[in-house]
């Protein structure tokens, strides 16, 4: 993976919580922010895969496609989330032409 070198500004309080995880994972600051912000991206993936989902406006296939998860991944976390399971016709016609695809 290529990286890029940026600069960001962070509240000390939260520089201050990234410094002693990163002691008491006996790390460096710069993997745990990197760790972290792939934590938070996924996250948000999700989050924003879910909202369109719950509003209908993608089905389950293309959610768990934004969320760059498999459809299994995505029905585990509907669950966990308790989140109701839509699935319809349109659904299962977009879901086998993305199979097709």
């Amino acid at each position: 993976m290529k990286e890029k070198l940026m600069t960001f500004r962070l509240p000390l309080e939260i520089d201050k919580d990234i410094e002693k995880i990163a002691s008491r994972e006996d790390t460096d600051k710069s993997k745990l922010i990197r760790e972290l912000l792939i934590i938070g991206i996924k996250e948000r993936k999700i989050k924003e895969a879910l909202k369109l989902y719950t509003e209908g406006k993608v089905s389950l296939w293309k959610a768990a496609s934004l969320a760059d998860v498999s459809l299994w991944k995505m029905i585990e976390i509907l669950e966990e989330r308790k989140i109701t399971l839509q699935y319809g016709k349109r659904e299962l016609k977009e879901d086998l032409k993305a199979l097709k695809e």
